[in-house]
């Protein structure tokens, strides 16, 4: 009898450390200045520790790790991103920066110096400035030849490419190259103010298809928005795609990310209302749709991941009306448990990235409205951790 209740102790011990983990975020502040919509990480110095680059005023600014020293790596008044990516765009071994500005169009890419990357500005060169409306960037190897491009969207019902989206094919010597290949995969059918991209495979043909949302709403001068959907690769990926359109109306729709949520080897989509509320996820094959979170306003951010290391497909965004960061559990089988990371946060963009090279995966946030750049520590710091089943 007394074994039994050490027994039962020891299980309330290790049930009470586990949901103080859950909750416990520590916060890391970056920067603390202006209005700023997107921030990437990646070794920009070499060093091996996680450094970043975020854009507010019109100044790209590099943040170098652990004390988060500033470097302005571009000063133009032209450059006033809403998203951003990074890659090694010339192959030179080191991360390069992506900025773009959603009106008029521009994409422009950062080459990082071979040396001193802190001690000059980066040189900037204008990767695409046709499309209007460019509110999502996302790298991806969309012709499947082993090397990163980049998607986009041209969200406005103007131009050339009005209520389009496209995939732009980095040029083979990109440093004296005019502009990238430009290939449109979403011809004038994405319309109603497009917001954010994802890339996977959802039919399971090999291929890589694109997913796309629209908010809709006033700013919709069309009422054709207030979607989600994707394209369906075709075998010359310069060729437009087939677009599907998914199930229901969804005011204020903006974000869609492929990932597996129920562990049955297809890709499905969680997809977040980030002019509206909540956030829910489609079932592949026939998408049939799940709520992940009914009360969250405005998640204008969304990233996919094993947050808490137990093998499943995790979310987490931050909502700039409700000012929360949050992740919600998923279970394995696509129930998911809201988990608030920080109740006074308000952001645009966030990645899931190991900050802190602990093997997890962090949090870090773009802070619009809160006009800073944070980074959320994530407290799983021991994948291997053993689980207990606190519902006895």
């Amino acid at each position: 009898m007394l074994s039994l209740r050490i027994l039962l102790i020891q299980i309330l011990i290790i049930c009470s450390a586990q949901a103080a983990v859950k909750g416990n975020w520590k916060r890391h502040v970056i920067w603390n200045g202006l209005h700023n919509n997107v921030a990437v990480a990646a070794d920009f110095t070499g060093d091996g520790k996680i450094d970043v680059i975020s854009n507010a005023g019109s100044i790209t600014r590099l943040f170098v790790a652990p004390e988060w020293k500033q470097f302005i790596i571009g000063n133009n008044k032209d450059h006033t991103f809403i998203h951003g990516e990074t890659f090694d765009v010339d192959n030179d071994g080191d991360a390069d920066f992506i900025g773009a500005r959603y009106q008029p169009g521009l994409i422009v890419w950062f080459e990082q110096p071979n040396k001193n990357s802190t001690s000059t500005l980066w040189k900037a060169r204008i990767a695409e400035d046709v499309i209007i409306g460019v509110h999502g960037v996302l790298k991806a190897d969309v012709n499947n030849d082993g090397k990163l491009d980049l998607l986009a969207n041209s969200a406005q019902p103007k131009g050339r490419f009005p209520d389009s989206a496209v995939w732009l094919e980095v040029p083979t010597n990109p440093l004296t190259a005019d502009r990238w290949k430009r290939h449109v995969f979403a011809k004038n059918d994405a319309p109603g103010l497009s917001h954010y991209l994802g890339a996977g495979d959802l039919n399971g043909d090999g291929l890589l298809d694109i997913t796309l949302a629209a908010k809709g709403g006033a700013q919709d001068k069309s009422g054709k928005g207030e979607w989600f959907a994707w394209w369906e690769a075709t075998k010359d990926s310069t060729k437009t795609f087939k677009k599907h359109l998914l199930p229901g109306k969804h005011p204020g729709a903006t974000n869609i990310m492929p990932a597996d949520v129920n562990g049955d080897g297809k890709l499905d989509i969680i997809a977040g209302r980030g002019h509206g509320v909540g956030l829910i996820w489609f079932e592949n094959p026939n998408w049939n749709i799940h709520d992940i979170n009914t009360d969250l306003m405005s998640p204008h951010c969304l990233q996919v991941g094993d947050i808490d290391a137990d093998g499943d497909i995790d979310a987490v965004t931050c909502a700039y009306v409700s000012r929360k960061a949050a992740w919600f559990e998923n279970d394995g089988k696509g129930s998911f448990t809201t988990h608030i990371i920080n109740n006074d946060q308000a952001a645009y963009d966030i990645r899931l990235v190991d900050m802190d090279a602990d093997g997890d995966l962090d949090t870090l946030i773009a802070g619009q409205q809160s006009k800073n750049i944070v980074w959320f520590e994530n407290p799983f710091r021991n994948p291997k951790r053993p689980s207990v089943n606190c519902s006895i």
